[in-house]
């Protein structure tokens, strides 16, 4: 590397002002490489989702909002706190901030740098001591596209963190959701189990009293008090993983302890109907909103502001240089007049020696880019097959749950049956309540099917990357660019 040093004397600033502006006609083609990513989109789903003769296509609005379309206006309470409390968001958002902040300042290095020096020094033969200041002059335009590049690289970070917190909200409003409904579902849950503990123990009585008046053998006594003890086993495990739940949400809520009612056993707790569980239809296009496909873009951008700056490297750099300088002569008490004359002139780094070393770099950023495009592509591939699955879920917990409910009427019209035998002295209260106890425990299982066909709905819209835009944004919803964040800015023009 050759480094050339030129300064034109006064009132000779012509030849510097030609040279920075040829170097600026042969780099004003130069920009930040424009990779062309696959943005290619599945026309529908693989997996079939029912649709209701109303059904309708599901917008951008009802995507950053999807919970809301559960109906449950405790949920929604739940979903504002963790917004506005949770300890991750803030920190995401404040280096959010932060990437906006070094944005806004992002084109200050290539702009003219002043500064000024106040200085005493001495002449070669320590005879005269000088009092020296200056006012120094340096800029950088970052030709051959290395101030666009530079610009980029910024841009790439604002982006990535944009999406990094873009992910942290769907997957806090996902988990707010799915611990609710795992709060809502054990306290159902843990309603039934006392119910069916009861019916078992009055079971396990009547088991006795016809093993003592030989009605029944000692089997089915057994068999009678195994089932209790099946039935206590899952009441523990079912206690903890209410604790669980419950504590869960109270940590993204930015709480110390869940509320007490959290742990409780409440047969009337809500758990999503039906209707409110029905999926309208989903557009494959707002895959273009998956946290995933969005770092993905940022670091497609991010390898193309590396190779910019790679092949900028590769020409020579221009500056220009320049000095105003007042001496004065303290040892003679005098100006030194023929030091005070400014000077301006180019600085011109030729790389040279190390030429070979700098292609190579650029060979390397270029396959990092193509890396990067392919990892792109990849995450809306990862994007499909997980929507595909989440749909598939849903859809098998939907036929799961029609099977119990056709079960249950069954069931009932048994009981009903037993209820009239009874009546007529045709059945024993042991026959009712071992079918009493077999309409709980499918009364039960509808439950599990509801909130499976309501973790797979959360998982359906979590990974489409649903999830509530910025306050500053939510009055202007729109489709958001491929790979940008909802509040994404715009790429830096060359």
């Amino acid at each position: 590397m050759v480094l050339l040093r030129i300064f034109i004397v006064k009132f000779q600033f012509s030849s510097a002002f030609l040279a920075m502006g040829a170097a600026g006609l042969i780099a004003g083609c130069a920009a930040p490489p424009q990779p062309v990513l696959d943005q290619r989109m599945p026309a529908q789903w693989t997996q079939p989702v029912p649709e209701s003769a109303d059904a309708q296509t599901l917008g951008v609005e009802q995507l950053h909002g999807w919970w809301q379309r559960l109906g449950d206006p405790s949920l929604n309470a739940l979903v504002d706190q963790a917004l506005a409390r949770n300890l991750s968001l803030g920190q995401a958002q404040d280096l959010l901030q932060a990437q906006r902040i070094v944005l806004g300042v992002a084109n200050t290095p290539y702009l003219p740098e002043f500064s000024a020096a106040i200085n005493t020094l001495q002449d070669v033969s320590a005879t005269d001591s000088f009092f020296h200041a200056s006012v120094d002059m340096l800029w950088d335009p970052g030709l051959f596209g290395a101030r666009e590049s530079g610009q980029l690289a910024v841009y790439a970070d604002l982006l990535g963190a944009q999406a990094q917190l873009h992910q942290l909200r769907v997957e806090l409003v996902a988990n707010v959701v799915l611990r609710y409904l795992d709060i809502r579902m054990a306290q159902r849950q843990h309603a039934l189990l006392q119910e069916r503990i009861a019916l078992s123990q009055r079971l396990v009585a009547l088991a006795g009293v016809r093993l003592q008046q030989r009605i029944d053998s000692s089997e089915a006594l057994h068999q009678q008090q195994l089932e209790l003890a099946q039935l206590q086993t899952e009441r523990a495990a079912l206690q903890e993983n209410q604790a669980r739940a419950a504590h869960a949400l109270a940590a993204l809520l930015g709480r110390i302890t869940p509320e007490a009612a959290w742990l409780q056993a409440d047969a009337n707790a809500r758990l999503p109907s039906p209707a409110a569980l029905q999926l309208q239809i989903l557009p494959a296009d707002m895959l273009r909103t998956r946290a995933s496909v969005q770092l993905a873009q940022a670091q497609v951008e991010q390898a193309a502001a590396k190779l910019g700056l790679s092949r900028a490297a590769l020409y020579p750099r221009f500056a220009l240089n320049g000095s105003l300088l007042y001496s004065y002569n303290m040892t003679q008490n005098q100006h030194a007049g023929s030091d005070r004359m400014p000077q301006l002139g180019p600085v011109i780094d030729i790389p040279l020696f190390d030429w070979g070393r700098r292609k190579a770099q650029v060979d390397a950023n270029e396959l990092a880019m193509e890396a990067a495009v392919k990892a792109y592509r990849q995450s809306v591939l990862d994007g499909v097959a997980e929507v595909e699955s989440a749909l598939a879920g849903w859809a098998a917990q939907t036929v799961r749950l029609q099977s119990l409910r056709a079960m249950q009427q069954q069931l009932e019209q048994r009981s009903e049956l037993l209820q009239r035998r009874q009546q007529l002295g045709l059945a024993s209260d042991y026959s009712v309540l071992g079918e009493r106890r077999a309409s709980l425990s499918n009364a039960s299982a509808q439950d599990v099917a509801i909130g499976a066909q309501a973790l797979a709905y959360v998982a359906v819209f979590k990974a489409l990357g649903g999830a509530p835009l910025p306050a500053a944004d939510s009055a202007a919803l729109a489709q958001p660019a491929v790979g940008a964040a909802p509040d994404a800015v715009q790429r830096p023009a060359p």
